[in-house]
Formats: C-alpha cells, structure tokens, sequence
C-alpha cells in the first residue's frame, strides 16, 4: 500500500546540512525520500449502527508524483481493516446509505469522475453516472432511494465577434477568451470555466442526473429536508460577486422546483443539517460587520426559518463544523481552543462541554490545525459514537473511534513501517510574553533527536498564513525535515490566529501586517534566553500570510541570516485588484478602495520598507498561483535585486498557492530553503572553493 511504484529519486536538492545533522545515520533521519512513504486518513464515515467505519486513505505515489485516495474500512468491533476500493483512480466522498446497507462514493481515473454504488452484503459495485463535471459531496435522501449533489453546469457566451471558419488542417490560434464575471480565475482551477454550480438528483438505481435549480448565481451544499425538499446554500442576490462571503440557506421544493430562502442577513449561513426527527435545521454563521475575521456561531432554527436561535453566543470560540447527536438535543461542533482541535457537545439550550481534544492531522506539510469527523446516526444515543481523525506531533491523521467524551480508541497505524524506527522531533510547548503588550503567545519548538541547550544550534522561526488560522502540535513533514536537518524550529500562534477568541483574532484588524511582528520576534527572544539555539544563526521563513511577515520581518530587523518569503502578498494595491480574493482583500482587510486610501494600502505593504532590507531573501512562488499571483513575488524580487540585497527567486512550475501539494514539491520547497539557509548560516555556508567552513565540534 505504501507505493504503487518504486521508481528512484532524482533531481532532488542536495541540502547542506546542520552542524550537528551531519554525522547522523541516514537510516534513522527523516530524509527528503521519506516523505514518499508518508501516509494519512481522511473524511471517515461511520455507518448508522456504528459497526464499520469507511476512510479515504491518502498516500503518495511515486510514479504520477500525486496524492492518491483509496477507501478503506474497518471494523469498530473486531478491529478489522482492509481495502473496499483501490486500483486505477482515486476514490473519496464516501457516503453511507441511512439503512447501512450501500454506500456511494466518487472515483475519478485520468480526470474523468464516475459515482458510484456498492451493496455491502454481495460487494458489488456499479457506476451510477459517469459525469462530465466533478460533483460535489453526495448525499442521500431520508428513505435512500435517491441521492443529491452539487455540479458545474456550463454557460457557454458568444463573443462579441464571430471569427470566420479556419480551412481543414489549418492550426490557428486558440480563440479570444471573453471575460465578465469579477472573479474569473481562481487558485487551483485556473481560468473558471463559464456557468455555475447548481444542484442534481439521481436515483439510487442509476438514470439520468434531474437537475433541480437554475440559479443565476448556483447553490450547492445540498441537505434533505423529508424526501421532497432540499436545502441549499448559495446567495442570489444582484450583486452577489460584489460580496464574496455572502450566503443563504434555501429551500428547494422537488415538486414545483420553487425556491424559498429560510435565512435573511448580512453574513454568510451555511451548512444545514436536519435533526433526526425533521423539527429542527442547525447550521452555521454569523452575521458581517465587514471585520477581517469573525467568529462563526452554530444556530438552530424551525424548518420554515423561524425561531432562529443561536446556541453557542455565550461560547468564545468558532464552530466550524456540526453534526447531530442521534437522538437530536445536541450536536457535535468541531472548534479550535489555544492551538488544539477539538470537538464539543452543544446542547439545544446552549450550553457547551468537550468531548475530545485530538482530533486532527490530515495537514501534511505544515502543522496547521486541520481534521474531520462523523457521527454514527443511530447508535450511541447520548453518548455518540464518532470516528474521527486523530492527529499528534509524531504521526499523520490515524482513524480513531470515540464514544462520548473522553479519549478515543486508536483503529490504524499507517505510519509504523515508516516513521516506527526514525528519530523525529521532540515537540515542546512554550508560552511567551508579547514585548508589545504583553499578552501571552503560544508556540511550539520542534528540537532535533541530537538536541541540547548549548546555544550552538540554528533556529528557522517558521510562520503560518491565513493570517487568521492556527498552529498546533501536529505531525508536519516539513518541520521534521528541518529537524532531520539539524535545525530548531520554531511555529507560533500570533494575534491573528484563530482559537483564542474573537477578540485576539481581531488584534490585527487594519492593522496587518503590525504588532503580530512584535510577537514573533519575543518568541525567538524566549528561545535565545532559554539558550536553544545561536543569535548569529536565525533564520525566518512564512507562506502566504507568513510570507506576509517574513517579508516585513526583514524591513524590520537585520537579525536573521537569512530569510525566505514563500507565495507573499508584497504590494496590497496590486492583490486588491487581481488576486482571487480581491474583493474580500478591499473589502474586509481595508474596508476601502486603493485609491480611497492609498497611503493606507502602501503603509501595510512590505513593499514600502523594503529599502531597509539587508537579510538574504529568498522569494518563492508557484507559477499557478492566483492567491498571491506570482506579480507579488516578482515585485519583492525586483526590489531587492536593484538594491543589491543577495536574493533569488524560486518559481514553482504548475504549483497554485498549494505550493508543496505534490510530493516531489515539498520536498523542493523544503530543501531549496534548507539549502539557502545553509548558504548564510557563519557554521555551513562554503568557503571559498565550495565546501563547508570547519568548524570545531561540539
């Protein structure tokens, strides 16, 4: 199961190592190959009556270069795991049947995406569509007969000019490409094909997919309300563009197709879920005040949209994700408190308690708080069953299987041939005073197997993006690799990140980038007055939003090395106007137009202190990213190179903002990074004729 292929590993970045990663056994280090064998779960589904749970299990394969999803079940009683569909194509969104008895779920082989049907007594399989579009997350109805989901539905618009017909054999340019809509591009996809999203029912029988409304704008996210109804998200106002995060839920009647919004405000509400007996729709979101970052609330609401009740007003902390318990008077939310996924209980009177706090892991790279979990919906009464995935500093996602509150019960171990025998990071947390206000700040130190607090050792401070996300102690190949490596890493939750409540996610509201610095930098000052690591070996590093911050970490201060800037935005007047967020960029993080307020916009670029950078910078980027276009990038690599400030500039062939999303890329973005480090760091960087400066051991 580990790989599909076994090919060799070339090309690769050779890395200069650490001083004190040099001498150690490549058998026991996570090197950069390792991260091929690297594998995580993903989206378990648990059946109604709790017996089996179905995951996608992720692995890497070395051929294609791809991440590949097969499915996977186990047994929650005897332990019992095996594969339920694997070979040629990738296979997720795996859904249960409300009688336990079927499942549905989504190959796509060589781009073409095939749902399909398996009856768990005989395991047979049959396709129920092959589809032209990928769809979205299937979902059945009530008495399972019929499943919805989500599907592009192209709109193809003449241009304004008819070009004459091409002779036969004639090869003539690609025609003109008509653009009209404000968001035409979007990281990941591209250029966006023209149409919209709306929603489809298929027969559980197979047949022709009905498509079931014609929105202007496009609904997905369906839910059953009964058999006839669905419930939609989606926003069908004039201007829906214009407001990127606007969203209503919709009730879709299947016999008159007519449509009927259930919510009415000025923020997003999404992700319904219909109690079990039908007398109550939950869902989430919260009402805009037009603030870079807001906490979204779970709500409960009557069918009809009435009585609207917001259950979790008294609770500090976003819910983004519910689920109900199965005898309806209570749901299961998933939240993040001070860098540490959990899941809570939520009952109708609004009262919250936690059920479990390790859930996560299925961020691989980076360790970003980030899991998934659900509910068994018969079994378990008040003391749910979940499957869940279940994260810690020294593995990927495993499946696990929780009943009630407390710690789960561990099902898989996908990564002991792999990572059994290796000497990974040791994971401490700190707790730091911020020099700016002194208000406490979380981070976490990754220390290498042969660490010790002499003082001697090189530190990457490493930043999460967002700006509103967080960190947590989470397995994450890169931070190992650095480790391997010989480095101190270090990753923190600065104003700005999530987890913490509303009121510190919103320090940094108008005000990015701004005194999240101030609070990075006193975590390197803790790490220096613990003396980890050497004050004439620092280094800084960041994507997207830490991209943001390294890049004016080092208009700030000549303390670090080195630097590298990963996918930043660099010019906020340019990703105010052509980034695929550039809407909710002017309109939430500046609440004004550029040229409303361009010394505003100018003030919070990294652009407009870049004459004071001196650190060596290297600025990196995917060639497909349209989060932070690769104009961004450039912009700071130009700046720099007329300076004469030492900088290269890494682009990313075919990368989007998900930079080290294939295997392969990873590891180049970590390596390429380690190897810039090294190229500064007054122990490793080259003598005059290429080799490594000696320095006395330790």
């Amino acid at each position: 199961m580990k790989t599909r292929y076994i090919i060799a590993l070339c090309c690769l970045p050779s890395v200069a190592t650490a001083a004190h990663a040099s001498d150690r056994d490549d058998t026991r280090r996570f090197t950069a190959e390792r991260v091929f064998d690297l594998e995580y779960s993903d989206d378990p589904q648990i059946s109604p009556d709790g017996s089996t749970i179905v995951y996608a299990r992720k692995s890497m394969d070395k051929f294609t270069d791809q991440v590949v999803s097969d499915l996977w079940t186990i047994d929650t009683r005897s332990g019992s795991h095996r594969p339920l569909v694997s070979g040629e194509g990738s296979s997720s969104s795996v859904r249960w049947s409300p009688d336990g008895n079927r499942l549905i779920y989504l190959t796509t082989t060589k781009g073409k995406p095939d749902l399909r049907l398996r009856y768990q007594d005989s395991g047979n399989s049959f396709s129920l569509a092959q589809l032209e579009q990928s769809p979205g997350a299937p979902v059945w109805s009530p008495d399972g007969k019929t499943v919805a989901f989500s599907m592009l539905v192209p709109d193809e618009r003449a241009a304004f000019a008819k070009p004459p017909k091409s002779p036969e054999g004639a090869e003539w340019a690609k025609p003109v490409r008509i653009v009209d809509d404000l968001v035409f591009r979007f990281d990941g996809a591209g250029y966006l094909p023209k149409g919209k999203t709306q929603i489809f029912t298929l027969s559980a029988e197979g047949g022709t997919p009905r498509q079931v409304t014609h929105s202007e704008n496009g609904y997905d996210s369906p839910q059953w309300l009964g058999n006839e109804t669905l419930l939609v998200t989606g926003n069908d106002s004039e201007d829906a563009d214009l407001d990127p995060i606007e969203s209503e839920i919709y009730r879709v009647d299947l016999s008159s197709l007519a449509v009927t919004p259930l919510t009415q405000r000025d923020g997003p509400d999404f992700s319904p879920k219909i109690a079990p007996n039908g007398s109550r729709i939950a869902y989430l979101g919260y009402h805009d005040q037009l603030k870079s970052y807001q906490q979204t609330d779970a709500y409960v609401m009557a069918p009809d949209g009435t009585d609207i009740v917001n259950l979790t007003a008294r609770y500090g902390r976003s819910i983004d994700a519910i689920a109900w318990r199965p005898d309806g008077r209570a749901l299961v939310g998933q939240t993040e408190v001070d860098g540490i996924l959990t899941l809570v209980s939520i009952d109708l009177a609004g009262n919250v308690r936690e059920l479990l706090d390790d859930i996560g892991g299925t961020s691989l790279g980076r360790p970003y708080a980030s899991g998934s979990f659900s509910v068994a919906s018969k079994a378990g009464g008040s003391s749910p069953m979940i499957a869940y995935t279940k994260g810690s500093t020294n593995r990927p996602a495993e499946v696990a299987l929780a009943r009630g509150s407390g710690s789960g019960r561990q099902l898989t171990r996908l990564n002991e041939d792999a990572l059994g025998r290796l000497d990974l990071a040791r994971i401490e947390e700190i707790k730091v005073t911020s020099s700016h206000d002194g208000r406490e700040i979380e981070a976490w130190v990754a220390l290498p197997p042969d660490f010790r607090a002499d003082g001697s050792f090189p530190l990457i401070l490493e930043i999460h993006g967002g700006p509103n996300t967080m960190y947590g102690p989470y397995f994450a190949a890169e931070i190992q690799r650095y480790a391997a490596e010989g480095y101190v890493t270090v990753y923190a939750n600065p104003r700005g990140s999530t987890g913490y409540g509303e009121e510190f996610a919103q320090l940094i509201d108008l005000d990015y980038p701004g005194h999240d610095h101030d609070d990075l930098m006193s975590v390197v000052d803790a790490l220096l007055a613990k003396n980890y690591v050497s004050k004439d070996r620092l280094f800084i590093t960041g994507g997207s939003g830490g991209g943001v911050l390294t890049a004016w970490a080092v208009g700030k201060t000549d303390r670090f090395a080195a630097a590298a800037t990963v996918k930043p935005v660099i010019n906020w007047t340019s990703m105010a106007l052509a980034g695929d967020i550039a809407r909710f960029v002017s309109r939430h993080w500046f609440r004004a137009q550029p040229w409303e307020q361009p010394q505003e916009y100018w003030r919070r670029s990294p652009l407009s202190i870049v004459n004071n950078v001196k650190t060596p910078t290297m600025v990196m980027v995917g060639e497909a990213d349209w989060r932070t276009p690769a104009w961004e990038a450039e912009q700071f690599y130009t700046a720099l190179k007329v300076q004469n400030v030492d900088t290269v500039l890494v682009r990313v062939p075919g990368a989007s903002h998900l930079i080290a999303r294939r295997p392969s890329q990873l590891i180049a973005k970590v390596d390429n990074i380690m190897g810039w480090f090294a190229k500064y760091d007054p122990v490793t960087k080259p003598d005059a004729e290429g080799q490594p400066e000696k320095q006395e051991k330790h």
